[in-house]
């Protein structure tokens, strides 16, 4: 299975949150799947960074990169289908860094991880 990480599942994940519900941990650790991190969430980690608003022990340019790598986590990049798609989504998420996350996973056929349940709305798989 193809995993799509949501930003708050890759830093639960990361910094062993208690936050990260029993089902999402057993799909991260279970070898058969490829768990990715969308470069939107590297955008949205660095920018509350710049802000202030998410402390991290090291710059994200150092801190994201190792923490994937440590964790066997491969990086998305954002392709152009993904963008296009964003034009037939329903508006029920306002977020633009999670609506960025569920094209790619509906362009991909990706799963994402994610305790957020607006996303459940769309036409993806959500586990958490």
């Amino acid at each position: 299975m193809k995993i799509l990480l949501d930003t708050c599942a890759f830093l639960w994940i990361i910094s062993d949150d208690p936050r990260l519900s029993p089902r999402a941990l057993e799909l991260f650790v279970d070898p058969s799947n490829d768990v990715y991190l969308s470069v939107a969430s590297t955008w949205e980690i660095t920018i509350k960074y710049g802000l202030k608003r998410l402390p991290l022990p090291e710059l994200p340019e150092h801190f994201i990169p190792d923490q994937r790598n440590r964790h066997g986590i491969k990086s998305l990049p954002l392709e152009e289908d993904a963008t296009f798609y964003l034009a037939k989504l329903p508006d029920f998420h306002k977020d633009p860094f999670d609506r960025i996350l569920i094209c790619q996973a509906i362009v991909s056929g990706m799963v994402i991880l994610t305790p957020d349940e607006l996303i459940s709305q769309y036409p993806i798989r959500s586990i958490w």
